[in-house]
């Protein structure tokens, strides 16, 4: 083939080819984790991004169409880490080809330069040996060699082939990666999407990508001829703004947001990327609030449902603003019930192995009638995708805590005293709480392996700490006694274990810690994690 120019239509072909090639390999990209621990989610996260952006195209004709609204729905899907550079890799890529129709090899290569220039951005430490490394290296190797008079054929093989290439040397510069004898993970979907955007390009025969199921459709007859409106209409929008009634650029979203207050809007959440602004809001009115929004712009997607169908829950009565509102992830029962107790005000489920979305952020803030909301992600590979959120929500001062473990994010609620307002000092205190617990996860070896110089058979229980090995045992609990070893214990005054839903919490564990340790308050909580055994903090 001798392809001079691609379109909108065949660079979606292209994307559902990618996907339909990383979904292929998902549960290997799952297995591709350093530790021998079946946590791994490389494979899901990405999936679930690439899903949302597909979800979000129709018969567009343009590439900088496709591009654009490919680039919106990752972005709101976004799960994980990967997930969530996956997104930025999209949105940099979109921000080069907008208003173009169709693209030539050149506009590629500075559209996936763009792309670079994007997801390195949306890291605050960039680490090299990852999916940033892949793409960059791909993109810049086509760019260099591709020759003057390159086809997209050209771009996309000579891409794909230094992919694989660069996947390959990921070890050589995360020396974590070689002692597990594995790729990166992340790399490794992106070398997929690559590969299966190339195939579909060249006609090659890529499986179909499944779509998403769609909700059921609502119950109209539970509206009948003799009922009242209680609820309200929720109001959905995605609105362009246009040149023509406002300066998209420079336009405040709290113009919309001070409006829709004044029309006694409840339930809202609205945020601005770019020159489109999305918009939900329960009201009485609709039809106001969509002549309001239609001074600033056109619409793009519209959706109007009676709440009182029983299509979507009724909304909340108003209450006076609280001056700060905790949102937390937490996996597992036990922790969800804890972490209610402590004060969270919405909890987002999710963990290893189950990362929230952009999305479900999103959701979650939407909930708190608040001036500020303070997020514990209490997982280091969700981190981003919260981050992501508090950059588009716009209703309240979002503060985004490092909590890489249940553990932090456990320390930092139990200092968090209800009734104080001013809340940088609540944010300093909590985050220093969080950064001063020692933490161990207690799980079971899936495989053999080599991790930080030592040998672990299948079977044996790891304590982790953090991104490393502190010891290893034939049993969970022998596993939580010699991670304590390691630590020096003498200057800790409480010790509290998790229990996981697959571990019995001990008796003989609960004696062993109090006879190891009895200057120190010993606390064992019914926790319900899955993957880990134990969740150990020692503070």
């Amino acid at each position: 083939m001798n392809t001079q120019t691609i379109d909108g239509s065949q660079y979606a072909r292209m994307l559902s080819g990618g996907a339909a090639c990383l979904c292929a390999h998902a549960a290997e990209l799952n297995d591709l984790n350093v530790f021998p621990v079946c946590d791994g989610d490389t494979g899901t996260n990405m999936q679930a991004t690439l899903e949302g952006g597909l979800a979000q195209l129709t018969e567009l004709q343009s590439i900088g169409a496709v591009a654009d609204r490919f680039a919106r729905g990752a972005l709101l899907a976004a799960r994980g880490n990967s997930g969530v550079i996956l997104s930025q890799i999209f949105a940099g890529i979109k921000e080069a080809l907008r208003d173009v129709d169709c693209a030539d090899a050149g506009t590629l290569a500075r559209a996936y330069e763009s792309g670079i220039e994007k997801s390195y951005a949306a890291v605050q430490n960039p680490t090299e040996g990852t999916i940033l490394t892949v793409f960059r290296e791909s993109t810049r190797y086509a760019a260099e060699h591709m020759g003057e008079n390159a086809t997209v054929e050209d771009f996309f093989r000579l891409h794909t082939e230094e992919a694989r290439r660069s996947l390959a040397r990921t070890p050589e510069l995360l020396p974590v990666l070689a002692q597990a004898d594995v790729v990166d993970s992340g790399g490794a979907g992106y070398l997929y999407i690559a590969q299966g955007m190339y195939e579909t390009l060249t006609g090659k025969e890529v499986a179909a990508f499944a779509p998403r199921q769609t909700a059921a459709a609502p119950d109209i007859d539970s509206f009948t001829r003799s009922s009242v409106l209680e609820f309200g209409y929720c109001t959905e929008f995605l609105l362009r703004l246009t040149d023509a009634k406002c300066d998209p650029d420079a336009f405040d979203m709290q113009t919309i947001l001070t409006e829709l207050e004044k029309m006694g809007g409840e339930s809202i959440v609205a945020y601005k990327q770019d020159d489109a602004v999305k918009v939900h809001v329960h009201t009485y009115c609709p039809g106001e609030v969509l002549t309001m929004a239609q001074r600033f712009g056109e619409f793009l997607t519209l959706k109007i449902e009676n709440m009182s169908v029983g299509h979507t829950e009724p909304p909340k009565k108003k209450t006076p603003k609280k001056p700060y509102s905790i949102v937390a992830v937490a996996a597992g029962a036990g922790m969800e019930q804890l972490f209610t107790r402590m004060g969270v005000d919405a909890l987002v489920s999710g963990g290893q192995t189950a990362n929230p979305s952009t999305q479900d952020f999103l959701q979650a803030f939407k909930t708190c009638e608040a001036e500020h909301i303070l997020v514990l992600p209490n997982n280091g590979n969700i981190y981003l995708a919260a981050q992501q959120a508090a950059q588009l929500y716009t209703e309240a001062s979002v503060h985004v805590l490092k909590t890489g473990t249940m553990m932090a994010g456990y320390s930092a609620l139990s200092v968090i005293t209800p009734g104080i307002t001013d809340i940088a000092a609540v944010v300093e205190s909590a985050q220093r709480a969080a950064d001063g617990v020692c933490g161990f996860e207690i799980t079971r070896a899936v495989r053999d392996a080599k991790v930080d110089g030592q040998h672990i058979r299948e079977g044996q229980y790891m304590a982790l700490q953090g991104k490393t090995l502190a010891a290893l045992a034939e049993t969970p609990e022998d596993a939580v006694m010699a991670a304590l070893e390691t630590e020096d214990t003498d200057l800790c005054e409480i010790i509290t274990l998790f229990v996981g839903k697959d571990a019995a919490a001990s008796a003989d564990l609960s004696a062993r810690l109090e006879e190891a340790y009895p200057d120190c308050e010993i606390t064992m909580y019914d926790g319900g994690q899955g993957v880990y055994d134990y969740l150990v903090a020692v503070e």
